[in-house]
């Protein structure tokens, strides 16, 4: 390996995915893996294999899907959690298994009950057997940065006597400083005569909001191997953000001399997957990907931008994959300029997905003046989602009537499978009415877990973007639609969600799994528990 050269460990799929709001199906996992090797990072984590039956499966899922980067599964250091982990990756290309256990005092005192020894012989017969079963093996010491530096080398040169090619030091509770950091993967270095047999790798969590700063100071201390999220997602206040670190060793490579295998330009493509997957929208102001990343409003700014773009831009939007266009698409656009922008925003879509995209294209371009380059995005994410098919319900039509002083009615027409149905119900609001009219149309009892409107963009021809969340006997799912009439996006968002839903109910009653609990249409409020008609 070049001396020079940092491997990037993506765990978007297994510790960004364990944060709440980020779980994602096996589906949306191998799309976000794809994405992931188009971005060219060198280490998936594609999850834990041991922790239940659908982890199993992705992490296999995965294996198979990708062929560049190498594929990890985490696992204890136990004998059942290491065979589970190769069982899911030995299908790939590259496989890896990744082992852990805790080291420093305090979790070795309160969490394991064991003795440093006890550790040490356990580090060692689980790091051998791995090795036995797969050539690469990962280990991680958790809690390193509160390990004692004389144990910590001891359980370094054990781990890769037994066989580990890569030591991971963690800064798992996110307490540690680049000083320390620092110190910690020099004392490691210097002091363990067989580290050169192994890369040294860091895992940073962001609790203090220092995750990629010492990420960075690891990495200038010797560390050859970064541990990452993409938009820096993760357990509590989440990981170092694998798009803030590539970018700070391309604009500061006076500082660094590090090389990667990042393509940047396929950043912002893969932030936005994230988020249109996981329905958790990106911080405006979030570093590399936020949409002010490149934003100038200040008059100053814009008079330094204009001037030379370099007085207040250290690096530019294309290469992270932003792109800059004059092209104004409107009611009167073509389908050659609309297919030219997709390209230029660095979608590829078949043809039939464009054709469904440049539909909506032109519906809104009816209600807007100018459809924007985030209008689109809104637009393509929609589209990358569930596909409609002949069997799912479609939107026909709507009417609601409300006011402040009554319960709102809404009257939906829907279609399926080329025959309509009409339906009206009663709610605290308009949208809430026409989730209910949708839920007595459908005839399948669901709750609503959660419900989020966000203009896509200003002023008031904003397009509206709604993310659902419901859940059945069957499982959680998402639903998203767009609209510039916040009422038609909930409903759009609600039957993306329902049609899911509907798919997944039949998957599950065919595998002899339960139904939904039946509940009176006309007696029982569809959604909240109350009665309100």
């Amino acid at each position: 390996m070049n001396s020079t050269a940092v491997r990037f460990f993506d765990t978007t799929l297994r510790d960004g995915e364990q944060a709440p709001g980020y779980s994602m199906n096996i589906e949306e996992k191998v799309r976000m893996a794809r994405q992931l090797e188009a971005l060219g990072v060198d280490i998936v984590e594609a999850g834990f294999a041991i922790a239940s039956p659908g982890d199993f499966a992705s992490v296999q899922a995965i294996a198979g899907a990708v062929k560049t980067p190498v594929v990890a599964s985490l696992s204890r250091a136990l004998v059942k959690d290491i065979d589970a982990a190769w069982d899911a990756v030995k299908g790939a290309k590259k496989p890896r298994i990744h082992t852990f256990l805790a080291t420093s005092d305090l979790h070795l005192a309160c969490k394991l009950k064991m003795s440093r020894e006890q550790a040490l012989s356990r580090i060692a017969d689980a790091v051998k057997y791995a090795r036995n079963l797969c050539d690469d093996v990962e280990f991680s010491l958790e809690d390193a940065s509160r390990t004692d530096r004389d144990y910590m080398c001891r359980v370094v040169e054990a781990a890769i006597a037994a066989g580990a090619t890569t030591i991971n030091l963690p800064d798992t509770v996110g307490c540690a400083t680049p000083r320390e950091i620092r110190e910690m993967v020099s004392n490691v270095m210097e002091r363990v005569p067989a580290i050169d047999r192994a890369v040294v790798s860091l895992h940073c969590h962001n609790d203090l909001g220092l995750a990629v700063a010492n990420t960075l100071a690891g990495l200038a201390a010797g560390a050859r191997q970064a541990e990452c999220c993409i938009a820096g997602i993760g357990e509590r206040a989440g990981n170092a953000a694998l798009e803030e670190i590539v970018m700070n060793l391309r604009t500061r490579r006076d500082v660094y001399g590090l090389d990667y295998a990042i393509r940047t330009e396929e950043i912002a493509k893969t932030a936005k997957l994230l988020s249109s997957i996981t329905g958790v929208k990106l911080a405006p102001n979030k570093p590399i990907v936020g949409q002010n990343a490149f934003a100038h409003e200040s008059g100053i700014h814009q008079h330094g931008v204009m001037a030379d773009v370099k007085t207040y831009e250290i690096m530019t939007p294309e290469s992270v994959g932003v792109k800059k266009t004059a092209l104004v698409l409107g009611k009167h656009s073509g389908r050659h300029a609309f297919s030219q922008r997709l390209s230029e925003l660095g979608y590829s879509l078949d043809k039939e997905t464009e054709d469904r995209l440049f539909a909506a294209f032109k519906v809104l371009a009816d209600r807007k003046k100018t459809v924007e380059d985030r209008d689109l995005a809104a637009l393509v994410d929609t589209a990358n989602g569930h596909v409609p098919g002949e069997n799912d319900w479609k939107l026909v039509n709507y009417v609601v009537s409300s006011s402040n002083r009554m319960f709102s009615t809404a009257c939906v027409t829907l279609v399926k499978g080329g025959k309509t149905a009409t339906e009206s119900a009663f709610g605290t609001g308009p949208i809430f009415a026409s989730i209910r009219a949708v839920e007595k149309l459908v005839k399948h009892p669901f709750s609503l877990e959660d419900f989020q409107i966000q203009a896509v963009t200003e002023r008031r021809d904003a397009l509206g973007e709604v993310s659902v969340k419901i859940s059945d006997a069957s499982g959680t799912y998402r639903g998203r639609g767009v609209s510039t009439d916040i009422i038609e996006g909930s409903i759009l968002s609600t039957l993306d969600a329902v049609n899911r839903m509907m798919l997944g109910s039949a998957s599950a009653l065919g595998s002899g799994a339960a139904s939904s609990v039946q509940r009176t249409y006309e007696d029982d409020d569809l959604l909240s528990g109350r009665t309100d008609r």
